[in-house]
């Protein structure tokens, strides 16, 4: 039986995954970062995509990603979905990097209501086909061959934990750190140039998506 001191490297596995699959440059990260320089409904933020990453990294390690390998039809009508969303929403961003506005207009009377920010991260994250594949698939996959290869059923778990935790430290340290930005973002420019990279990164994943077969 395999101690948990000797699970400390499937835990740091597992973190180090997690850490890789979530830090590159996404719609989801833009927008987190976009609600953390507004400092607009950002607890809420990062409590749905830390717990939805929970979540589906759960749902990986008990198997349940066979289910989604077995019927691809669900994951091209996701596609499909969050590939409109995408192009909706980066079009948006668009109107707001041509029109001028210092950081306290943006925060003013276009605030956006936690109800509509809600919803806005929820569909970023589940409808987003890459987080099946790499978050369930990908994931859930390596955790259970680790768990196999140490001999210990909770092998997966500790690797999981590990997944669990690169998110909500990403997602944490993404939302409340870009606080620190704010100042820069008080000039109009800056504020639509972030505006403009979240266009140009919605849209340019909208496309790949629709296009993707």
């Amino acid at each position: 039986m395999t101690d948990l001191t000797g699970m400390l490297p499937t835990f740091f596995a597992g973190l180090g995954l997690g850490f890789s699959l979530i830090i590159a440059i996404g719609a989801q990260n833009a927008f987190v970062l976009r609600q953390g320089v507004r400092r607009e409904h950002v607890v809420v933020v990062v409590a749905i995509c830390a717990l939805s990453d929970a979540v589906l990294i759960v749902v990986g390690i008990t198997g349940i990603g066979v289910v989604i390998e077995r019927f691809p039809v669900a994951l091209v009508v996701i596609r499909l979905a969050g590939a409109a969303f995408l192009l909706i929403y980066g079009i948006l961003a668009a109107r707001r990097a041509f029109r001028k506005q210092s950081l306290d207009a943006a925060d003013g009377s276009v605030s956006r209501s936690l109800a509509s920010v809600a919803v806005t991260t929820l569909a970023l994250t589940w409808l987003n086909p890459h987080v099946y594949l790499d978050t369930v698939l990908l994931l859930g996959s390596v955790a259970n061959a680790t768990g196999k290869a140490l001999g210990a059923e909770y092998g997966r778990w500790v690797f999981g934990a590990g997944a669990v935790l690169a998110s909500l430290v990403w997602f944490t340290v993404l939302g409340f750190g870009a606080r620190a930005l704010r100042p820069l973002f008080a000039r109009p420019g800056a504020w639509r140039i972030l505006d403009a990279a979240v266009a140009v990164t919605m849209i340019a994943i909208g496309v790949k998506l629709a296009i993707s077969g």
